[in-house]
């Protein structure tokens, strides 16, 4: 974690979300019209209704390759998006206005990549069984009040859980 970003917090679930991600979609179409392979997916806790979430939108855009869609960076930049090198070999990725404030993460990931099937497939999985909503939302909130200044150990600490409800489809 850097200096400059914002602390983890989990808040109760908020029927607005799915607007702010529609507003933002339309917006990430028009930009990325010529690198996009398929549809833009809400995609994260937000995206899980009654699931509570850091509020930041996590949106996943489909490109054709990483290589590709460079010229992509610069075009998502003009939406007030900072890109960072996070997990660079399989996705390129942003977050909106800036590390301390965040509103939204953006994922460009390769159409049909293993990322992309399962973050799709994990999403799925919460929405379909409230039991595995619950179960992820105690992780998430033992997680924010154990790591709430440590992104890396959070998102580390929901992986073996992740693949366990990956595993069980």
């Amino acid at each position: 974690m850097t200096d400059e970003d914002a602390p983890i917090q989990i808040v109760a679930h908020d029927a607005q979300w799915v607007r702010l991600f529609l507003e933002e979609r339309e917006a990430l179409r028009r930009v990325l019209s010529p690198w996009l392979k398929g549809p833009i997916e809400h995609i994260g806790s937000t995206s899980v209704p009654g699931l509570a979430a850091k509020p930041i939108i996590d949106i996943m855009a489909a490109i054709g390759s990483l290589e590709e869609s460079k010229g992509s960076i610069p075009a998502v930049r003009s939406l007030d998006y900072l890109h960072a090198p996070y997990r660079a070999e399989v996705m390129h990725w942003f977050c909106k206005p800036h590390p301390s404030d965040r509103t939204h993460h953006l994922h460009l990931v390769p159409y049909g990549s293993p990322l992309w099937a399962a973050q799709i497939t994990f999403r799925d999985r919460l929405r379909e069984d409230p039991n595995i909503t619950a179960e992820y939302s105690a992780l998430k909130q033992n997680l924010a009040a154990s790591f709430r200044h440590d992104r890396e150990r959070y998102t580390d600490g929901k992986s073996e859980f992740m693949a366990r409800v990956l595993e069980s489809r």
